[in-house]
């Protein structure tokens, strides 16, 4: 059952560790929620750093209990680099409805590798009084139709 939207406020990192030894890292990330993918934009240039101030919107169902970003580093000549990762529980944006941009560690192979800041903020669904199905319900990609 569909729980609601949660939109996810990708802000910036920090103090990530430097894949590029030559140059500065561009660096992007990837959001994965449950099934749900989506992709930053790459932050050309900027390094350790990076600043994406951008929205992505996942819709939330009954078991889902995180978000995963997963930072890279785009290479040109080869594969790109992952730099590091981020496991944000949703309780508390499920519960409270909002939570304000908070720093989150960075981790690769259990090692601290930096920050990134994510604010989140959980719209939920309302559900019809007199059916008791939410009216954006999605069920493997179709949406249900109800007949009366």
């Amino acid at each position: 059952m569909t729980l609601g939207t949660l939109e996810v406020l990708l802000v910036s990192a920090k103090g990530l560790e430097n894949t590029d030894f030559l140059s500065n890292m561009d660096p992007y990330a990837v959001l994965t929620c449950r099934t749900q993918e989506k992709k930053s934009s790459v932050a050309s240039g900027k390094g350790t750093n990076p600043e994406w101030n951008e929205t992505f919107l996942f819709t939330i169902s009954d078991g889902v209990v995180e978000l995963k970003i997963k930072i890279m580093d785009k290479d040109n000549l080869s594969e790109d680099d992952f730099v590091g990762e981020a496991m944000i529980p949703l309780g508390p944006v499920l519960a409270e409805g909002n939570i304000p941009p908070t720093m989150y560690n960075v981790v690769k192979n259990e090692n601290y590798c930096g920050e990134i800041r994510v604010g989140l903020v959980f719209n939920p669904h309302q559900q019809s009084r007199d059916r008791g199905y939410s009216e954006e319900e999605t069920f493997g990609g179709w949406k249900e139709s109800v007949m009366d």
